[in-house]
């Protein structure tokens, strides 16, 4: 069996976070001068009751009501985030429940940020092809804007809050979803981080605001990133991957019709393009109302590719992403007469 794509759906939460808001706290900032920098008009915010489990049960219900997905057939849900609504049991297990799915239904959480799609792909390709399921959804969710600081302008005028759920089924026809190319470094850590929380060390109550030299503020409970490093991590990391997927898939770059990478930021992304020489209409740019949702930005932008005629059926797509942890991976698909 083969595992095939059948459906992407996403859902965001109500409130909408725009340059104009931020501006007007950010004194020295204009609009234009955020949307500049990052490629970003307006991010969506999840209320301080919604978590991102809410939003992913939006999004699955979508996904339910659109192509008629009958809920007693699914085997197997994959919930990827990094915001889960407890530390224990797995979120899958909530949604699970919620949804009604069937108690045979396996369901796990896998925790990873930006690569979490393209990881997601691999598990997903070696749980139908490998015969443990036939219908199955994978769920990306997060809500990075409960993790940011209000006066860390570093990385609230990046991160927006939503969810997307992607349906794979068991078939006979040939598809592609693969070779895929993985990496770590576990050095990078200290660089996209909350370092307080969980049990290396726990919630700090009062704790101290700290201030970096450019006037961005932040305590240890926050999402911290060091913007520099990440930049040139990913500058090193991401040309060579491209090249050992061509390689492996025994293809050029010419051969690829659509390179999908995680959103980002359009500055990184850009020099991205320029340093692997990608033809701009190869490329997809698609941040600009929803901002850097982590795990989401890949399956969010091949909606986007779809809906304006950029991705069509037949065609090689590059996936690549890359982030937190250090983590990244890459892989190609078909895309086929898919519901977006």
């Amino acid at each position: 069996m083969k595992a095939s794509l059948i459906a992407i759906r996403s859902a965001f939460p109500q409130g909408v976070l725009d340059n104009n808001q931020l501006a007007a706290e950010y004194s020295g900032w204009t609009a234009e001068k955020i949307y500049a920098k990052t490629g970003i008009r307006s991010r969506r915010v999840a209320a301080e009751s919604e978590l991102a489990s809410d939003i992913a049960v939006r999004a699955i219900k979508q996904l339910v009501d659109d192509v008629k997905l009958d809920l007693s057939t699914v085997d197997y849900l994959l919930y990827c985030t990094q915001t889960p609504d407890y530390i224990m049991p797995s979120t899958a297990c909530l949604v699970q429940d919620r949804l009604g799915l069937p108690v045979s239904c396996a369901a796990m959480d896998f925790t990873l940020g930006c690569s979490g799609f393209v990881y997601g792909l691999g598990l997903v390709k070696g749980l139908i092809e490998s015969g443990q399921a036939r219908n199955l959804l994978l769920v990306n969710a997060d809500t990075f804007s409960k993790l940011v600081h209000p006066a860390d302008k570093s990385v609230r005028t990046l991160f927006g809050d939503a969810a997307t759920v992607a349906l794979f089924q068991a078939g006979d026809e040939e598809t592609l979803i693969g070779p895929f190319v993985y990496g770590t470094d576990g050095k990078g850590v200290k660089d996209i981080v909350v370092p307080a929380g969980a049990q290396r060390q726990p919630t700090v109550q009062n704790p101290e605001l700290n201030r970096d030299d450019s006037g961005n503020a932040r305590t240890v409970n926050n999402l911290y990133m060091n913007g520099a490093e990440v930049f040139n991590f990913t500058l090193r990391i991401v040309p060579p991957a491209v090249q050992e997927l061509l390689d492996k898939a025994e293809l050029e770059k010419s051969d690829i019709d659509l390179f999908v990478f995680h959103q980002a930021n359009s500055f990184m992304l850009e020099h991205l393009r320029d340093k692997l020489d990608i033809p701009r209409e190869k490329f997809v740019t698609a941040m600009e109302q929803t901002g850097n949702t982590v795990s989401c930005t890949i399956p969010l932008a091949l909606q986007q590719a779809a809906k304006f005629c950029q991705l069509r059926p037949g065609a090689l797509v590059m996936l690549v992403a890359f982030g937190v942890g250090y983590s990244w991976a890459a892989t190609l698909i078909r895309w086929a007469d898919i519901s977006t």
